[in-house]
């Protein structure tokens, strides 16, 4: 069945653009199901598993906008379009294991489906899937792969071991988004600039950005997990709260010096199983200058990424760069 066209996940301002970026997303989808096909049925159905449970597929678009910025996408585009997909697609299902997750994409996550021995072994089937594509791309690029894998998995150890006594609390956290989140999506941008035939010095301010901007949407979601009143921004309020994961505003929060915040930095230490504890948390959170303190980060971070655009041509391209930096601020807000 062939895939159908489905809302960009990037804001598109031209009509031809995004005609042709729908038209790439419709190979990447049939690609996609095409390179986790196994010789046994059980492996095939597991691998797509979540992949036809949805998704933005926001790092393959992102590919195919950065190859805009040169000579336009090739057949290496789609193929890097792929490896990265793949190398996030493999990292849900690992992720889904460590977090013991029941739900991913609004489907049963593959570990509450079969178990925790099928989600690690397919999530590894498809980060060899992803490797075996990134060889077809030369020395380069699996060089970028490897670097960009080390990364993952360094920021998923970090996370899982938590800062050190020595280390402060808010700076172990950004490295930890940096390596789990910003790390791919700096390559899927670099991978399309680069196969797209961009110049070296585009292809570095596109590497830059999507790292910038990798980091400031996760940084964003923290915002919105405190600050939405409703799940219209598609996750329970305070879920992260609740969970005693830590995120940018209860890291400020917690630097916190003031005796007027003694009692929200006590309940910050804990996880807020507790549903009046966690409403009074909520609050108090959400009244707190750390709220403003992090959308001026987040802030910060897409004006920085927005000012690495001014080395691309102008163009419809560029556009729509921008004007996800301008997104990924808005959700903050």
């Amino acid at each position: 069945m062939r895939p159908v066209s489905s809302p960009l996940a990037l804001p598109i301002l031209d009509a031809e653009l995004e005609e042709r970026l729908r038209s790439t997303m419709v190979e990447v989808e049939e690609a996609l199901l095409g390179h986790v096909e196994s010789e046994a049925p059980f492996v095939t159905k597991a691998a797509r598993h979540l992949m036809e449970a949805g998704g933005k597929r926001f790092r393959p678009l992102l590919c195919f906008l950065g190859a805009e910025t040169g000579s336009g996408a090739t057949p290496e585009v789609l193929t890097a379009a792929c490896v990265v997909e793949l190398t996030h697609l493999a990292s849900l299902y690992h992720d889904d294991v460590m977090d013991e997750a029941a739900l991913r994409r609004g489907a049963e996550s593959a570990n509450a489906r079969w178990d925790n021995l099928v989600a690690i072994l397919t999530g590894d089937f498809l980060f060899a899937k992803s490797s075996e594509l990134t060889a077809d791309l030369g020395p380069e690029a699996v060089r970028i792969q490897a670097q960009t894998f080390s990364r993952l998995v360094e920021g998923q150890i970090l996370e899982t071991l938590g800062p050190g006594a020595e280390d402060d609390p808010l700076e172990h956290y950004l490295r930890v988004v940096a390596g789990k989140t910003g790390s791919l999506i700096a390559t899927s941008a670099r991978y399309g600039a680069m196969f797209g035939g961009a110049t070296p010095e585009v292809v570095d301010a596109l590497t830059e950005y999507g790292e910038r901007i990798g980091v400031a949407f996760q940084l964003a979601d923290d915002i919105l997990d405190i600050a939405s009143e409703s799940e219209e921004s598609g996750k329970t309020p305070g879920t992260d709260l609740r969970e005693g994961v830590p995120t940018l505003p209860t890291l400020y929060a917690m630097r916190s010096t003031d005796p007027a915040d003694a009692r929200l930095v006590e309940l910050l230490k804990q996880p807020l199983t507790d549903d009046a504890l966690h409403a009074e948390a909520l609050g108090l959170l959400r009244a707190h200058p750390a709220m403003d303190e992090a959308r001026a980060y987040v802030a910060g971070e897409a004006a920085a990424a927005k000012e690495l655009l001014s080395v691309l041509p102008e163009g419809s391209a560029r556009d729509a760069l921008e004007a996800f930096a301008d997104v990924v601020t808005d959700r903050s807000s």
